[in-house]
């Protein structure tokens, strides 16, 4: 463990989590003092989705994203910004005529998906490199749209963190990396745990990241009850980590997390607890090499 940990903490997410507890942040105000909160735990990044303040369903509104990024900044605070781009790849087909899309169906163009991106420029936008069975409906992302989606994070100068749920995505990252579409050295994330991708054991870790780029910089995470062991894992593997209630909701068996801070604590307890530190956002983005430290 030479380096520093990142802590990148995943604020809301879009899953119906809101009505299961009250400590997912639902409004962009609450969602920014989440940020602010998992900042002051001991995040360097923040990931972030925005939901309907009225329904707390997720939401791809610009408004919500330009209210809720600009409480952050304004707050003055250094903490790296992290925008999803996922919304608008889910695929449910119907159940008379499959082609028919039934309702949960979000598809968009890679415009659309990237028009939060291109309006408040974040440190960091992720890119899921994927097509999988997420659970009982299909995350789609071909490839003409990663490429199209990686150009544009490339034109405006904004760091794609490659979301990868299995062994085939990948490879598949790398080949965009191959033809440029992608610069090295990349910014990976590996996803664990989610139904139906590569699993959150010490064995799946350790087989996606020996399938990364020999000069990739990586960060891992496991769902539900597996969070706090793949934050001790990536840190033993030398790569990043993320935790926050977008991934779990649970501080320990039976008890819900307060807050996003609270998950954010106990994974700087464990990371110092095996001899490591935790980045602060200035030696995260050099760590991630953003901006000037490109």
């Amino acid at each position: 463990m030479s380096q520093k940990t990142v802590i990148t903490c995943a604020l809301t997410g879009s899953a119906d989590t809101a009505g299961k507890s009250k400590a997912v942040p639902v409004t962009p105000k609450q969602i920014a003092d989440a940020a602010l909160e998992a900042r002051k735990a001991g995040a360097a990044v923040v990931h972030i989705h925005v939901r309907d303040p009225e329904t707390g369903k997720a939401s791809m509104d610009l408004e919500l994203y330009r209210e809720t990024v600009g409480r952050i900044r304004d707050s003055g605070s250094d903490v790296v910004i992290n925008l999803t781009t996922g919304p608008g790849g889910s695929f449910i087909p119907g159940d008379v005529e499959p082609i028919a899309f039934d309702k949960g169906t979000n598809m968009k163009t890679p415009e659309v998906r990237m028009q939060h991106i291109a309006d408040l420029l974040p440190d960091i936008c992720t890119l899921d490199v994927a097509t999988l069975n997420f659970g009982e409906r299909a995350m789609v992302n071909v490839p003409k749209h990663l490429r199209a989606m990686a150009d544009r994070a490339k034109e405006l100068g904004v760091k794609p963190e490659l979301e990868v749920f299995d062994s085939g995505h990948v490879l598949l990252a790398k080949q965009l990396i191959k033809e440029g579409h992608l610069e090295s050295p990349a910014l990976f994330q590996l996803c664990l745990g989610i139904p139906w991708g590569a699993p959150a054991t010490p064995e799946g870790m350790a087989f996606m990241k020996s399938l990364l780029p020999e000069d990739a910089i990586w960060s891992g995470f496991g769902i539900s009850r597996t969070e706090f062991p793949m934050v001790a894992q990536a840190a033993m593997l030398g790569g990043h980590t993320r935790v926050g209630l977008e991934d779990n909701l649970y501080i320990a068996r039976g008890e819900l997390a307060k807050n996003n801070g609270q998950l954010v604590e106990r994974a700087v307890q464990i990371i110092e607890s095996i001899g490591g530190e935790v980045a602060d956002p200035s030696e995260a983005r050099a760590a991630f090499k953003l901006g000037a430290n490109a």
